[in-house]
């Protein structure tokens, strides 16, 4: 029999090196075979031969250990050794240390003698084992490894034993079962210890961890800020992570940092956050100290995120904290006006005290004084006007006209800066009285009918007096939308309708020019006479069936409705009964009144939710402004105002409302979204979605060449599903173009422009052309039968599509450049069409012909057109391919259009301004281009450095230059 002694040595731990590895960590211990006092009670197999024996031994500190001894170095046959069960608790990985001494089986001269054991594990979950279960081989239970001995035993020699740590990862049970297996060994299990690592509780980059199990290499330990800490902003979704290694010991640095909030800083270390003292604040969480107050304000209070202002000081909502408080300017000073007959011009000085801000602005205030012992004053109605603007002046200069003549005003200079909207006090100013002195003649009074029949009304009226050397040359006189001159006190308007009201104004004209306009008078002419019984007869049969006619479509249109609301309250799913998908658009003039369109279509906004910021255009009613709508309850947000000057008939107000009556109808992403109304106070308003980039025809033009194809066809596609959406409805745009696409900040064009009247001239941007029926359309963008006999539908609306596209691929280019509306007629007729823009994919210039083609049937519908884009959307590879010869020859009529070569100009500044390049013209001539053959020689770092940056600009400037390098044109060859 072999005696086995056991003894101990220091244990050496081999470690993988970690980048920022914590040199802490934690083991709890599920088993230690050192710290049991009585029997193991292990299970041997086979339970007939056991060859393990338990046995009692002293360890280094003398203490007492139970110890298994086997050694069968003369039996090629196995014997195992099984532990009880030990649960896993929440452990994955967990780790088995062995001390065991091997004798050397050389010193043996057995035959069957071996030099290793190997380790097994069965998981279980529960305690199941028994003698027979689960059975004594590899599978069921899994091999951990083959241990070997690193210090062998001779018999005599020294007493070392060996110490193995063997992993076990990846385990699902609750618990498992060790099991020791030996073939020939001559052996002593001296201890097990089973165990699993953690990471102990850390305190890092103001970030608390707890203790952790590790679980996996990829999985996140999940923290907390400490106290006032927060995550930065933009993270405050995602909790302070660090790594957990699988050795029980925290890798790398917590992601998602917390940071000391917002009047709190960094203490000593980075584990803890200490508040502001008093007189200092912190704005923004982050890793930045606490600072002073800004001048002007103070804190008493520590931890303070802000310094509130001293009394009689404020900050602007724009602001940031760190920034002094400033109060509103004094006074502006020494106000000078000069008359100019009924014009005024007001200039003033700087006030003494700017507040200590830089953004001081000047406000204009007028008022229209009386004349007698108590003179009254009343603000300037909407006929006095002001250059260059009446508000939000940073010039001290301002010229006032529109003024009546012989009439005392008061005007009142207010200066104002960023925080005197927050003062409760007015805003300081000055004021100068002024005297108007024009000599025109005074208004017109006593206007009266002396005569009227069924067609004309004859007026007359008083002469005014004149106070001067000047003479009455005429009268004018303004009814409905009609002038009508005449040089006497009287006149006879014809032409007029039986029956009908006017109201008739009057001024009279001298040397010194117009007067104004008396007040509206009201004049009817007379009905049918008894010698047009007959003709009475007839038109009273005539109205009778029109009042029957409306009685009709009112009463279809009121049970169209009524249908189209039950059956929305009957099918909650949304889909409309009879097969209907899709709700039709309603014509708000159908309605007897158009007021009622309003009140259901648009939803009435309190004028209080709306604050004006500034003027950004002039409408067809009025002005259209910038603003923001703020409604309790929900987030604010920017708005365009389209508001109704005064002054304006009912008419006028229908006309201009009837867009929101319109508008509300619609919701799409690709339609401009309509927020509501304000119907009840003055200034009538629109309100709608603000789209920051305005107009697409402008904003291309801005934008020459920045973007690619892709980009540009999803801009068309955009707008194609937008007018699907409104020809499903029924709805015919009839002025689609893109001066009434609007675009946002995403880039999403939206549908715009829904009036029904617009003011068009031939002076205007987009001239019009007025046909044999009357009224003014945009020829450019309307198809022929539309031009011809004003049939509006979808398949022209797709026409004007076409030419939307041909506007986006050429970066806003005018339609037909320089044509003459005439002369686009011809063309059309004569089956011309516009050529492919430089660099447009042939399948979108197909797409554009398919939208021009003569026969509207032929034109393709919107559903086709968005299906027909999102192909090649799909297939980008489809948009390289591009017309490589030019314009085809069939077209010659419109290839004379495009711009000029460079050899075809005889100046630089010519030459920029045929390319409408001439914006760079004197950065061309100050870089010392000045002929036309240095020019010609440029390349695109030249452009660099003239500051031509935009690639479009490049592109266009290099291929005029191009055309003269390959054709040698003299420069002074006329176009």
């Amino acid at each position: 029999t072999l005696k086995i002694t056991t003894f101990r040595f220091p244990v050496a731990f081999h470690h993988v090196h970690l980048s920022h590895r914590l040199p802490v960590c934690l083991s709890e211990v599920l088993m230690n075979t050192k710290m049991e006092t009585s029997d193991l009670r292990w299970t041997n197999h086979p339970a007939d031969d056991p060859q393990w024996d338990e046995v009692s031994g002293l360890d280094d500190e003398s203490n007492s250990v139970r110890t298994y001894e086997i050694c069968t170095p003369d039996s090629p046959s196995s014997y195992w050794l099984r532990t009880r069960w030990i649960p896993r608790r929440a452990a994955t990985t967990i780790y088995v240390e062995i001390r065991f001494s091997m004798m050397e089986c050389s010193g043996l001269n057995r035959r069957h003698c071996k030099e290793t054991f190997n380790l097994y594990y069965y998981q279980s979950d529960s305690d199941e084992a028994t003698p027979t279960h689960p059975s004594w081989m590899e599978n069921p239970y899994t091999k951990v490894s083959t241990v070997a001995a690193d210090h062998l035993r001779r018999i005599g020699g020294d007493r070392r034993s060996n110490v193995k740590l063997l992993r076990l990862d990846q385990l699902r049970g609750a618990g498992l079962y060790l099991a020791f297996q030996t073939q020939g060994a001559c052996m002593a299990l001296l201890s097990v210890r089973v165990f699993y690592r953690k990471c102990p509780t850390l305190h890092r980059a103001f970030a608390s961890f707890p203790e952790t199990i590790p679980h996996s290499l990829v999985e996140q330990a999940q923290g907390v800020c400490v106290e006032n800490a927060v995550t930065p902003p933009g993270e405050q979704s995602r909790p302070p992570t660090m790594l957990c290694g699988e050795d029980g010991q925290w890798v790398g640095q917590p992601t998602s940092s917390c940071a000391c909030r917002p009047g709190y800083e960094a203490g000593e270390t980075d584990v803890r956050c200490r508040a502001c003292p008093s007189g200092q604040f912190k704005a923004a969480s982050g890793p930045g100290g606490c600072g002073p107050c800004p001048a002007n304000s103070n804190t008493l209070i520590p931890g303070s995120a802000y310094c509130p202002c001293r009394p009689g000081y404020h900050r602007a909502d724009s602001d940031p904290p760190h920034t002094a408080c400033t109060r509103p300017p004094s006074a502006p000073r020494s106000i000078v006006s000069q008359i100019n007959d009924t014009s005024v011009t007001l200039e003033w000085s700087e006030p003494l005290e700017r507040g200590g801000r830089g953004d001081l602005t000047y406000t204009v205030l007028c008022s229209l004084c009386g004349t007698g012992l108590v003179a009254s004053c009343s603000p300037c109605d909407d006929s006095v006007l002001y250059r260059p603007a009446q508000r939000g002046l940073t010039h001290r200069r301002v010229v006032v006209w529109g003024l009546r003549p012989h009439t005392k005003y008061t005007f009142t200079i207010q200066s104002m800066n960023g925080v005197s909207a927050l003062s409760q006090s007015e805003p300081a100013s000055d004021r100068v009285n002024v005297t108007t002195s024009r000599d025109v003649p005074a208004p017109v009074s006593g206007l009266r009918r002396v005569a009227a029949s069924e067609t004309s009304l004859s007026l007359e009226w008083n002469v005014p007096v004149l106070q001067n050397q000047y003479q009455i040359l005429d009268y004018q006189l303004r009814y409905s939308p009609k002038y009508v001159s005449s040089r006497s006190s009287s006149v006879v308007l014809t032409g007029l309708q039986r029956a009908g009201q006017y109201q008739v104004q009057v001024r009279a004209r001298s040397q010194a020019g117009y007067g104004s306009f008396s007040a509206e008078s009201s004049f009817n002419t007379l009905p049918d006479g008894v010698g047009h019984s007959q003709m009475a007869l007839t038109g009273v049969l005539v109205s009778m069936a029109i009042l029957l006619l409306i009685a009709i479509v009112i009463v279809a249109v009121y049970c169209y409705r009524r249908r189209v609301k039950d059956s929305e309250v009957n099918d909650k799913t949304g889909h409309y009964q009879m097969g209907q998908t899709m709700k039709v658009y309603i014509d708000p003039f159908t309605y007897e009144d158009p007021n009622e369109a309003v009140r259901e279509f648009a939803k009435e906004i309190e004028a209080s939710f709306v604050k004006i910021e500034e003027v950004i255009g002039a409408g067809e009613f009025g002005e259209v402004c910038r603003g923001r709508l703020r409604v309790p309850g929900r987030k604010e947000n920017y708005v365009a105002i389209k508001t109704l000057k005064g002054g304006y008939t009912e008419k006028q107000r229908r006309d201009f409302l009837s867009e929101a009556s319109i508008m509300g109808q619609f919701q799409h992403p690709n339609i401009i979204h309509l927020e509501g109304v304000i119907t009840t106070s003055c200034p009538v308003m629109i309100l709608t979605e603000f789209m920051e980039n305005g107009a697409l025809d402008s904003f291309l033009r801005m934008n020459d060449g920045q973007f690619t194809t892709i980009q540009l066809v999803g801009m068309l596609r955009g707008i194609a599903a937008g007018m699907k959406y409104l020809a499903d409805m029924s709805f015919v745009h009839r002025d689609l173009a893109a001066r009434n696409i609007l675009v946002n900040s995403n880039l999403v064009c939206k549908v715009s422009d829904f009036g029904l009247s617009r003011f068009l001239t031939e002076n205007s941007s987009d001239p019009t052309y007025t046909s044999s029926l009357g009224g003014k359309i945009p020829i450019r963008w309307t198809a022929p039968e539309a031009i011809a006999y004003r049939k509006f539908t979808s398949a022209s609306d797709a026409w004007s599509y076409g030419i939307v596209m041909w506007e986006v691929m050429s970066y806003g280019e005018r339609p037909y450049w320089d044509m003459s509306n005439q002369d686009v007629i011809n063309a059309i007729e004569q089956d011309y069409r516009l050529p492919p823009p430089p660099d447009c994919p042939s399948s979108l210039h197909a797409l554009m012909l398919d939208c021009w083609q003569k026969e509207r049937a032929n034109r393709p519908r919107f559903c086709d057109v968005v299906a027909s884009l999102d192909r090649l959307i799909r297939n980008p590879v489809s948009l390289k391919v591009t017309h490589q010869d030019g314009p085809s020859p069939s077209q010659p009529l419109l290839d004379q259009r495009v711009p000029p070569p460079l050899s075809a100009c005889g100046s630089v500044s010519e030459w920029l301004r045929a390319i409408k390049m001439e914006r760079y013209e004197q950065s061309f001539l100050q870089a010392g281009f000045t002929s036309l053959d240095v020019v010609s020689q440029i390349n695109t770092e030249d452009l660099l450095r003239v500051g031509v940056t935009l690639a479009g600009h490049q592109k266009k400037i290099l291929s005029s230059i191009q055309t003269l390098r390959i054709h040698k044109a003299p420069p002074t060859l006329l176009y």
